[in-house]
């Protein structure tokens, strides 16, 4: 059992696996994303710093007790960066006065987060091991972005970005293969590619999109409007397209496909095994039959 009570569900990165979790919002403060139905059971807030810090003392008594303190902490929920400094700063300092052994905090983040920060906060924040955010890309695609209600354009994506990497932060990156269908298929990996590029993340990786029961996209799929699901194969394609697009010459982009989401793990370093990651994808894709389509294996995006 936890020492506290979280408000579920809780969703962290696959890389934020040890990290110790923190509520500061609850819900996300978009929620609108027709492919997602994370935070469709919560209405969006910012929690009392009061109760934040509670959380984090409950938490470290009990872990004190056992002698693990946590070396990393990521902070809940959907966009946490969205949450006001007056919220952010007391939270953060009250961690490393805790936490002296603290590594770093992640949090997730959305170009709109990124973009109301100034670089002025965005420093601030680092400067207190606030360090790596995770954003959702999904598409380059000013198109597809429209279509999926993700309520920013590729713009807002790189503009906020290079801000956040410009204050010494981390940035991971996620795609999503197959989110604008067969219809917008070419632009979303052409634009795609074009956007990783031009944000040069630290970190890019891909999920496959799924048609959760409930949402607003699995409703456009099975009512074959706006949305053709890919097959297997053409998922693949997406990803060599995608792949073989990104152009990084400022620095090597730690790159991951394993998402349990997707067909095949994959990984490597862009553009340094952008080769033999293509020749991995072209194997796959000689060996993937016709018309078969992934199995939807995820309750939740």
């Amino acid at each position: 059992m936890f020492p506290i009570q979280y408000e579920e569900p809780v969703y962290r990165p696959p890389s934020e696996a040890r990290s110790f979790l923190i509520q500061v919002t609850i819900g996300c403060s978009n929620n609108k994303c027709t492919y997602c139905n994370m935070y469709r059971s919560k209405t969006y807030r910012v929690r009392e710093v009061e109760d934040i810090v509670k959380d984090i003392d409950t938490y470290l008594t009990a872990a004190r007790r056992y002698g693990t303190l946590p070396k990393r902490v990521f902070l809940c929920d959907g966009d946490a960066l969205g949450a006001p400094m007056d919220v952010l700063l007391p939270v953060l300092d009250h961690l490393q006065e805790q936490l002296p052994d603290l590594e770093r905090v992640g949090i997730y983040a959305t170009a709109n987060n990124m973009l109301e920060k100034s670089a002025e906060e965005l420093k601030q924040l680092a400067d207190r091991k606030l360090t790596i955010a995770y954003l959702g890309l999904e598409s380059g695609s000013d198109r597809v972005l429209k279509l999926i209600v993700k309520g920013n354009t590729a713009e807002d994506m790189i503009a906020g970005s290079t801000k956040l990497l410009s204050q010494g932060w981390k940035l991971s990156v996620m795609g999503m293969l197959g989110v604008g269908g067969r219809e917008h298929s070419l632009e979303h990996t052409e634009e795609t590619a074009s956007v990783v590029s031009a944000i040069a993340p630290d970190y890019f990786s891909f999920l496959t999109t799924v048609a959760v029961p409930g949402t607003p996209y699995h409703t456009m799929v099975e009512k074959k409007k706006f949305i053709q699901p890919l097959t297997s194969k053409e998922l693949l394609e997406e990803m060599k397209s995608i792949l073989s697009g990104i152009q990084s010459e400022s620095k090597e982009i730690l790159f991951r496909a394993n998402h349990v989401s997707n067909q095949f793990p994959l990984g490597g370093s862009l553009p340094s095994d952008t080769p033999m990651l293509l020749k991995v994808l072209n194997q796959w894709i000689s060996e993937c039959p016709e018309g078969i389509y992934p199995e939807a294996r995820l309750s939740s995006m």
